[in-house]
């Protein structure tokens, strides 16, 4: 037997892991080594007078706190969306199903533009909210509310097949047993979303970081206020300073890959307890 060479049921692995490594490397490494070239034709004390200057600071915490919020809301309802779509049948169903998308399909800008229709001062929402005291555009508020938009289908689509794929048996099973719905709930269907769960909010989280298009009609663009970092990148652009706008973007591809290590990181250690306990149940 060792005489003879392993072949693959799949063949063409070479082939293919060959392409994969080639278009990664073309597609995503290598832009990213362009960013950080460009960035070390500064020094380091011209580097972090960039990136911790007080109105960069402030759009940090603009840009990462109002895309923590909107993927926190879009992670509660767009799982309560997902389970009313796998549990309940109802008419029209297929017809909210297909709207889910519709951030996908709508240009970022014309999703910008129909916010500020809507909730702008004049707006049919707006105005009654400016009345009551509450302004939407061109506050965080306006933001949170577009990150929100273009952020909910993620969650939705990561929860769903996991849904669809759960047993109910066992949650039949814990009823037998005498589990009250809230007991079930946490204990039964909770831990099988959980790494889902955390998918679609890492992914929700990630495009309202880097979200550009929706945001900077309804933001408003005030310094200290209402001031996204991607328009800071962008505005050094246009002053074509590259070197300050790809150490802005740097800082925050840091900030992004730490978080999403986090939470990956927390991903496998749930991955690894489940399988623990179902080996112990086994």
């Amino acid at each position: 037997m060792n005489g003879f060479k392993q072949y693959s049921v799949i063949p063409g692995l070479s082939l293919s892991l060959g392409y994969t490594l080639f278009y990664l490397g073309l597609i995503v490494l290598l832009p990213m080594a362009a960013l950080v070239s460009k960035t070390m034709t500064l020094s380091w004390s011209q580097f972090w007078d960039v990136v911790s200057h007080p109105q960069v600071v402030a759009s940090y915490q603009l840009t990462f706190g109002t895309a923590f919020v909107a993927a926190l809301i879009n992670l509660l309802f767009g799982s309560l969306v997902a389970w009313v779509l796998v549990r309940y049948s109802f008419r029209g169903k297929r017809i909210v199903d297909a709207l889910i998308d519709l951030p996908f399909a709508l240009p970022t800008a014309v999703a910008g533009i129909a916010l500020v229709a809507i909730y702008g001062p004049n707006g049919p929402i707006g105005a009654p909210l400016l009345q009551a005291g509450i302004k939407v555009a061109y506050t965080p508020l306006g933001i949170t509310l577009a990150l929100i938009f273009i952020g909910f289908p993620f969650v939705v689509r990561t929860v769903q097949p996991i849904l669809e794929d759960f047993e109910q048996e066992l949650e039949e099973a814990a009823a037998a047993l005498g589990a009250n719905r809230w007991y079930t709930v946490r204990h039964v269907i909770l831990p099988h979303l959980f790494p889902s769960l955390l998918t679609g909010f890492a992914l929700a989280f990630a495009r309202g970081v880097g979200e550009y298009g929706s945001v900077i009609f309804i933001a408003g663009n005030l310094p200290f206020v209402s001031e996204i970092t991607p328009l800071l990148i962008v505005t050094k652009l246009e002053q074509f300073d590259y070197p300050g706008a790809t150490a802005i973007a740097c800082a925050m591809l840091s900030f992004s890959l730490v978080m999403l290590f986090v939470i990956n990181s927390l991903q496998s250690w749930l991955e690894r307890r489940d399988k623990k306990h179902q080996g112990v149940m086994a």
